[in-house]
């Protein structure tokens, strides 16, 4: 193995911070006892970071860190700082600080691995120490799932007044993104993108406690007896708020998945007030909880023909994932239309998949699955003589019965009827485009004055 294998595309050296008591070089083989996971992870981990460019620079953006050629990452674990006004005793996980120039950006990390949560007291520590020395900025990594690094998952660290960043990935995050650039070639150095395939391998290992979102919360049960008895959802439900708050860190575990699937950078749809503000977000969706009896998301994959809708039904115990796809303007008739959807969809679909008709003006959608029209296609038309298709909803509803209602099968059947819905029609769909204006046909050059579009019109 070459040098790089070592050192990495930064300058790695062996400069101890002057605000630092203790601190151990990141290893890539850390000396530690068998029992110490987090701290074996984070060693690992935040070793790679300095010495693989491709992987830290992808993460380090994350924290709005532009990471070049000229930048020096050094990384540091269980590190003592000097400064401790607070008298706490804390020892952070780590430390990561870039230089470029003389400039110098630094963060304290915190790790958990398993089933572990941050405490939010911890952090707060943490932020006092941060300040008293000079350090920018605060990261947690644990397996609970944040719709975007900058907003954590507790609340009570996002409502803190501290001016110090908190910033968060869950460990699938990681896991992730050295996925991505493994399988888009993106890593330059042979040396490099072999040590990337092996933390790969390392936190994919059960072994390493490393895990995505497995389980709805015992609320979620609860929330589905009082549905199914005809309850009605209280506006300040504890339960229903644990239960969307859930239903985030499951569709951000889906986006993962997705990525790591598709090999792109797939992401969840939603209004830009909502993802600068989670506590919006929650809210908003409550209300759409209690209204319709449903948890809804959008997740965007790039190049497919439109997001992924996913409805999961209360009351009916179905998971519904489709899309939305406009019908061709350039074919006249229902008809013509329905068959340039049905010809994408050619060879084996899920039984349960169905295609939703949108009409014009007030007309009502109608639902036929894509079997019956593959068989009579005529179908579509039925009532609807006087009107032409512009819209269609292609979708997979699967009724899962007592299986809805359960913390663990709800996830697993999820997980599995998404990526499937997409492998076996998602992907084969193609979103209509209009195509470009062709000038008219004529035998000479086209007469454009004013003159000659006078004629025209008088000649009309």
């Amino acid at each position: 193995m070459g040098a790089n294998l070592f050192f990495g595309a930064f300058n790695v050296t062996e400069y101890l911070p002057d605000y630092l008591i203790q601190g151990e070089r990141a290893r890539l083989f850390p000396v530690l006892s068998v029992t110490s996971h987090e701290g074996r992870a984070t060693s690992v981990l935040l070793s790679c970071i300095a010495r693989i460019h491709e992987f830290g620079a992808v993460l380090l953006s994350d924290l709005g860190q532009r990471i070049g050629s000229r930048a020096q990452v050094d990384a540091y674990t269980e590190i003592v700082l000097k400064k401790d006004k607070a008298g706490s005793g804390d020892r952070p996980d780590g430390l990561l600080v870039v230089r470029v120039g003389k400039r110098e950006w630094r963060v304290l990390i915190e790790a958990k691995i398993g089933n572990a949560t941050v405490r939010a007291e911890q952090v707060e520590r943490y932020r006092v120490l941060a300040k008293e020395v000079g350090i920018d900025c605060v990261l947690t990594i644990s397996n609970q799932f944040a719709t975007t690094p900058n907003r954590h998952p507790d609340p009570e660290i996002r409502k803190s007044k501290s001016k110090v960043p908190v910033f968060h990935w869950s460990w699938m995050h990681v896991l992730t993104a050295a996925d991505l650039l493994l399988s888009q070639g993106e890593v330059a150095d042979p040396d490099q993108e072999v040590l990337l395939n092996e933390l790969r391998r390392f936190l994919s290992h059960e072994s390493t406690g490393v895990k995505g979102f497995t389980r709805m919360p015992k609320a979620w049960s609860d929330l589905n007896k009082l549905v199914s008895t005809g309850g009605v959802i209280p506006q300040k439900s504890e339960e229903a708020l644990e239960v969307v708050g859930a239903w985030h860190q499951e569709t951000r575990d889906l986006t993962l998945i997705l990525s790591r699937l598709t090999e792109t950078f797939v992401t969840e749809r939603m209004p830009k007030k909502h993802m600068r503000d989670p506590c919006l977000r929650q809210k908003a969706e409550l209300a759409r909880l209690r209204e319709t009896y449903a948890l809804e998301s959008e997740i965007v994959i790039p190049d497919a023909a439109a997001p992924l809708r996913i409805s999961c039904d209360l009351r009916r115990r179905t998971i519904d994932v489709g899309l939305q796809l406009r019908a061709p303007d350039d074919r006249r008739s229902t008809k013509a239309r329905v068959n340039w959807l049905l010809r994408q969809l050619s060879g084996e679909v899920p039984e349960d998949t169905f295609v939703r008709l949108l009409w014009p003006g007030t007309s009502e959608a109608t639902i036929h699955s894509v079997s019956a029209l593959k068989e009579n296609v005529d179908l579509a038309s039925e009532g609807k003589e006087h009107l032409t298709v512009h819209s269609f909803e292609v979708f997979l509803s699967r009724r899962i019965g007592a299986r809805f209602a359960q913390q663990v099968n709800f996830i697993s059947d999820l997980e599995q009827f998404v990526p499937d819905f997409y492998r076996t029609v998602g992907s084969k769909l193609v979103a209509w485009k209009k195509k470009p204006p062709k000038i008219k046909d004529e035998t000479g050059p086209a007469d454009v004055s004013t003159d000659a579009i006078s004629l025209e019109a008088e000649a009309f």
